[in-house]
């Protein structure tokens, strides 16, 4: 498990460049989208992947990878979000902003850990289409969530599904990267 960790740390590393930088080009923009939007972003980038697996013409130069990435940082947004509400002006500066994104990770890493520890990395095993599919169900889910108001019976809340989506787009990143 030294491996996936080392892995998770890598991809995450790249993940969260990219959400510097984009901080530096727009603020924290982000942080006027209500959960519904940023799940509806998720969605398109979940569903693109799926498209890019299924279909062998490609009309935009862009692969799997820009959208994996994307996922993980729209549902760091999202659990951000969550904790802090949404805004009607950006209200977070870079610092700010990385220190919640950092926050966020570390916990879903954490959680990461202990359920690979339980399942014995059964994700090794698995095709990146299958992880694709997984995070499609649980955006599926945290639809039924938000459309409930966010009340739920005997599941898990919204924020775990957040974290099962960074963990399974991370999983397959690191498939991904192994490919190459």
């Amino acid at each position: 498990m030294q491996d996936t960790s080392k892995q998770y740390d890598d991809v995450v590393s790249m993940c969260r460049s990219l959400f510097v930088n984009k901080m530096k080009d727009y603020g924290s923009a982000w942080r006027i989208l209500r959960l519904p939007s940023l799940t509806d972003q998720i969605f398109i980038k979940a569903q693109r992947i799926r498209g890019l697996q299924q279909n062998e013409e490609r009309k935009v130069d862009e692969g799997e990878v820009s959208e994996f990435i994307g996922i993980i940082n729209y549902c760091l947004m999202a659990l951000i979000q969550l904790d802090k509400g949404v805004v009607e002006q950006p209200d977070l500066d870079l610092d700010q902003a990385t220190q919640l994104y950092d926050e966020k990770i570390a916990i879903t890493k954490e959680l990461m850990m202990d359920k690979n520890h339980d399942y014995g990395e059964a994700w090794r095993d698995m095709r990146v289409s299958s992880l694709t599919d997984l995070i499609l169900q649980k955006l599926l889910r945290v639809k039924q969530i938000e459309d409930n108001k966010g009340k739920t019976l005997v599941s898990e809340g919204i924020d775990a599904n957040y974290q099962d989506m960074i963990n399974y787009s991370v999983f397959a990143l690191i498939h991904l990267n192994e490919a190459d």
